[in-house]
């Protein structure tokens, strides 16, 4: 596939998600994915080999929790567990404005990250190689994870990261009311959003969770 064709699936995508970035913003999500591709080769980032699926299943679902991040007026947020900086980074390319962090253990993930960082320019973009449950960094506005863990070890972990009234944000696949009803004391969901992800049958779910 080509280039072209690669920008005109984006484009289409995110128009379906309500979102028209300019031509600057498009060509950043299409260097991400350059790059994703190119290193992924030889580090394997992820499982998604296909770069058509990079776009779907990575950059446009990513990006379903936009209009959400953008409701709730956040200037600063971190991504546990980010792997390849999904969905930080492309948050940080999408909103400038916005100062994000983005923690992973593995060092490989957050060497390509910095990478990123550097050849985009991405100056609201920090990388942290780490646990989550180590980092010193923050209080931040929220936290948000993608099929990062279960809420209760979520919570656990990144609850030193969130500020006191912050947000803990989950994109989940399935909602499990077990998993549910395992929130630990204190905490309690507040809202649970679809996420329709376009040409998918299958959905995610943002779930938001407050301390009480």
């Amino acid at each position: 596939m080509s280039d072209n064709q690669y920008r005109q699936l984006l484009e289409k995508q995110l128009l379906i998600l309500g979102h028209k970035f300019d031509e600057a913003t498009i060509d950043q999500l299409l260097g991400y994915h350059a790059l994703l591709v190119k290193w992924n080769k030889a580090y394997n980032l992820t499982a998604v080999r296909d770069p058509l699926t990079m776009i779907t299943r990575h950059i446009v679902d990513s990006l379903t929790v936009l209009s959400h991040i953008d409701n709730a007026k956040l200037s600063n947020i971190v991504d546990v567990g980010s792997g390849p900086g999904i969905p930080g980074i492309l948050l940080a390319i999408c909103r400038p404005d916005l100062q994000v962090t983005s923690i992973d253990s593995n060092g490989k993930k957050t060497r390509f990250q910095n990478q990123v960082k550097i050849e985009l320019g991405l100056q609201n973009l920090t990388v942290i190689r780490g646990r989550a449950e180590d980092c010193k960094s923050g209080p931040f506005e929220a936290v948000i994870s993608r099929a990062f863990a279960s809420l209760a070890d979520m919570l656990k972990w990144t609850d030193n990261l969130c500020a006191k009234d912050g947000c803990f944000l989950a994109m989940k696949a399935l909602i499990s009311d077990q998993e549910i009803s395992q929130l630990p004391e204190g905490y309690a969901l507040i809202a649970s959003h679809v996420l329709e992800l376009p040409n998918r049958e299958d959905t995610r779910h943002l779930l938001e969770i407050r301390r009480v």
